[in-house]
């Protein structure tokens, strides 16, 4: 016990397993997680498509037709289908997240959370009608 710890100069590995770079097609679980990450990606572009709107909408009645000639090219059209299926992805697996991520309570008891998720989708029908009743 009287002897000096011996140290070596180098450091001790430690154990890595090797990750593959595609672990999460493993479990559907995960590919769902990933597509969710994904998906914000796609928000964005409706966030930057809507602003590119407005700014052509207030440059005049030429900037919206250059506007509108440009949204109305196959690939932007298509851009757009399939941020509209990940945006309704987003909105959809958030729905379904909000009671655990937002638990409401009431007179001291939990609220279950199909009410929570019911009211979101109940709400998401609503404003889709009157968008839809504004615009036709």
């Amino acid at each position: 016990m009287s002897e000096a710890p011996r140290y070596t100069e180098y450091h001790p590995r430690w154990y890595r397993p090797r990750m593959s770079t595609y672990w999460w097609l493993r479990r559907p679980s995960y590919v769902a997680f990933i597509l969710r990450e994904v998906s914000s990606v796609f928000v964005a572009w409706g966030v930057v498509f809507l602003l590119l709107l407005v700014a052509a909408v207030s440059g005049g009645e030429e900037s919206y037709r250059q506007f509108l000639s440009w949204a109305g090219r196959p690939w932007v059209l298509v851009l757009n289908l399939v941020a509209l299926l990940f945006v309704a992805y987003h909105a959809v697996t958030w729905f379904n997240l909000a009671p655990q991520a937002m638990p409401v309570r009431v007179r001291g008891k939990r609220v279950p959370g199909v009410w929570i998720a019911a009211s979101n989708y109940a709400a998401w029908a609503a404003v889709s009608a009157l968008v839809a009743w504004l615009v036709l």
